[in-house]
């Protein structure tokens, strides 16, 4: 492995990940973390936001508004549907020429599929699906992810080689508000890629479930105590307008699909209003929630620990509760009223 002067490297990067004029929340997100690392480099460095896809002025202006002080530009019909290989040649060439010290990427299904191709080739340090973040008295990225099951965070350093990247998994951090009083760079770079260098071709697009907890602002999550019956739950969550999710043992036991697991070894959400179902209160799944601003535990268990990290707690069968929840807020002329 070749060897690289980490002296030549400087500033912080963050993948600006954007389909079809949408961006990914993860990414301002983490462009509100990078500025408060920023608070540990140089003065002379920069936060530097990434954006490859089509068409991205209002995506580059959107990026200084929340936080960045330059934007490069890769902006090309030829990124647009996301292919890995165009997005990761692309994205190499730049590290190779501008040499960045760290590089951020949202830990989604893109971030995760191109952050190797990236990695990989030039040599770089890639810790994957990060919840916590900060740099050392040395200037070495300290990337926290969980171990263990989730029983653990590991801090992992890469201290000889560059860039130091890390895909972080979405919802941990706050994104800022949009500041259209700042000022700051948009850079257009060559784009260095072409259609016949590229190996994979979008024959035909089929998109499937593309719901994300993430985003949601009402979330009914599921636990063990459902013992496989997910009916009350999802009733609930629809007369809630609420999305469903799910703890890691209603994962592990197959009742509910992993991409609705909330928790360290799942995903990190801030609803408006959570509602546990059956869920007992492990450290490890309230991790993905304590940030919540309305707490609801349901659970037939009136020691179980969810209820000292609930803001409203309901002791029964969460089935019966479930049930009379539902006839209550499909009565109510204003569901707020029931959930009062």
């Amino acid at each position: 492995m070749p060897e690289v002067d980490v002296d030549e490297y400087s500033d912080i990067w963050v993948f600006i990940e954007e389909h079809a004029g949408e961006v990914a929340p993860v990414s301002w997100e983490l462009l509100a973390e990078a500025k408060k690392l920023m608070d540990e480099k140089p003065d002379d460095e920069e936060l530097v936001a990434l954006a490859i896809g089509s068409d991205l002025e209002d995506v580059a202006e959107e990026a200084i508004a929340r936080g960045a002080d330059r934007v490069l530009v890769a902006d090309d019909p030829i990124f647009e549907p996301y292919r890995a290989d165009p997005y990761g040649k692309q994205f190499r060439e730049l590290v190779a020429e501008r040499k960045p010290d760290i590089a951020l990427i949202g830990g989604t299904t893109t971030g995760r599929d191109f952050a190797g191709r990236v990695a990989v080739p030039t040599h770089a340090g890639l810790t994957a699906d990060c919840t916590q973040l900060g740099i050392d008295d040395e200037g070495h990225l300290e990337a926290g992810r969980p171990a263990f099951g989730g029983n653990v965070v590991a801090t992992i350093k890469c201290e000889n080689h560059r860039p130091q990247m890390a895909t972080i998994r979405p919802g941990v951090f706050e994104p800022l508000d949009r500041d259209d009083t700042r000022d700051g760079e948009i850079e257009y770079v060559d784009v260095v890629v072409t259609e016949e260098e590229t190996v994979t071709e979008v024959l035909e697009r089929e998109v499937g479930e593309t719901a994300d907890i993430t985003d949601a602002d009402r979330v009914v999550a599921a636990g063990g105590g459902i013992e496989g019956d997910t009916g009350p739950i999802e009733r609930l969550a629809e007369a809630l307008d609420a999305e469903v999710a799910a703890s890691r043992k209603a994962v592990d036991e197959g009742w509910m699909p992993h991409a609705r697991q909330v928790g360290q070894t799942g995903k990190t959400v801030r609803p408006e209003l959570y509602v546990a179902v059956g869920i007992s209160g492990a450290v490890q799944h309230l991790e993905g929630m304590n940030d919540s601003d309305v707490v609801i535990a349901i659970n037939n268990d009136p020691n179980a620990p969810i209820f000292d990290h609930a803001d409203y707690g309901i002791v029964g069968d969460l089935f019966e509760v479930c049930d009379e929840l539902v006839a209550a807020l499909e009565e109510a002329d204003d569901p707020q009223e029931v959930l009062a």
